[in-house]
Formats: C-alpha cells, structure tokens, sequence
C-alpha cells in the first residue's frame, strides 16, 4: 500500500513540476524538481527485501548522485560530474546481474547513436573553444551508452526502458543545450527523465516480488 502512494506522489509532483513550472515561485524551483527524486529514492530504500541487495544498495546511491546532480545542475560541470558518478553506479548495479548478451542490433544501434551524437554534440563544443567542456562531454557519452549497455545485459525490462529513457532525456538537454533550441524542452526532458528514475527505482522491487514468488 505505502508503494503505491509512494508512486502515486512521485507520479503527482513530477507532472506538477512538468507542467506546472511557469507557475512555481523562482525561489521554490529546485525544491520541486528535487522532491519527486527524493521520493524514488525512498521507494527505493523502503523495499527491504530485495533478493539482491547489492542491486538495490548500488541503484540507491547512483538515485542520490542523480538526485544532488538535479540541485548543481545550475553550475553545469559540477552537475555533469554528479550525473556521471550517477550513472557509473547505475552501471556497477547492472554489471550484478549480467543475465543476457545484447543483440547483434543493439549493439550496432548503440555504437551508431553513440558516435553520431559525440560528433554533432561534442563537436558543436570544441567549435566554441570549450575543450574542457567537449572532452567532459564525450566522457558522459561514453558513460551513458555504457549504462545502455550493461542494462540490456540485466535482462530487466524495467531496468533496460530506464537507462534508454535516461540517454533519450540526457541527448535531448545536450541538443537544446549546445547545438539548437529545442520544442518543448522542459516537458520532454523531464518527463523523461523522472520516468527513467522511476523505472530504475521499480527494478529494484521487481526482484523482491520474483523472491516473493518463489517462496511461495
């Protein structure tokens, strides 16, 4: 019961901060956009369960580093690094459970996706002079398709739509950022983003419930 209020209110703040942005007052912004992570984070900590705790201990902190790159985010290097520290735990999480290969497609899919978004994103970078900046971004790149990676190999659908919906959200605030503005920046980075939190949150629980099936 206390899962599904849980979700409920995850589900409830996020569409607020979402569509509701215009109308948050300037100095209430960051608390809003940080509240639904604090949120996931607790979902994912009150299932004590878990049959892998490993898992679950791993996701939790790469949540924290997720949810603390939200608030820095304002001071975008030191956001970034946090993002990244995120999704390196994300993918030391994956890497437990390692249950399937990635698919000949998959892997081309990821490799091409990868290099043409290091190209136009990146290299929009480096145009301007920011070398440090281009080369932080290539680095996250790397990491996120990684991340990609690693959670096709969990065998998790929850798991592998997270880490898919993170790049997705991830590419498109790099694209409004450095090379073009984007339509409706704000709802689709957002709501994809909270989703992939929420479904990496939820992969966590799934292996509790399958525990709970063999018990019985």
């Amino acid at each position: 019961m206390i899962k599904k209020y849980l979700i409920t209110f995850i589900v409830l703040f996020s569409l607020y901060y979402i569509f509701g942005y215009s109308s948050i007052a300037e100095s209430l912004t960051l608390i809003f956009k940080v509240l639904p992570m604090l949120l996931i984070i607790i979902l994912a900590i009150y299932e004590r369960a878990v049959a892998l705790q490993s898992y679950r201990r791993l996701i939790i902190v790469g949540l924290i580093f997720c949810m603390i790159g939200d608030y820095t985010l304002q001071w975008f290097l030191v956001g970034l690094t946090s993002f990244l520290i995120g999704h390196i735990f994300y993918i030391f999480a994956f890497v437990t459970l390692n249950r399937r290969q990635v698919p000949t497609w998959g892997k081309v899919m990821l490799l091409l996706y990868g290099a043409s978004m290091a190209i136009w994103i990146a290299g929009s970078v480096f145009t301007t002079g920011e070398t440090i900046l281009g080369s932080a971004v290539i680095a996250y790149i790397s990491v996120i398709l990684i991340m990609g990676w690693s959670s096709i190999k969990t065998g998790s659908t929850l798991a592998t739509s997270g880490a898919l919906l993170f790049i997705a959200s991830d590419s498109y605030l790099a694209i409004n950022k450095f090379v073009m503005p984007l339509a409706f920046s704000h709802e689709i980075i957002m709501l994809t983003y909270y989703s992939a939190q929420l479904l990496i949150a939820l992969s966590t629980l799934q292996y509790s419930e399958n525990r709970s099936k063999v018990i019985q």
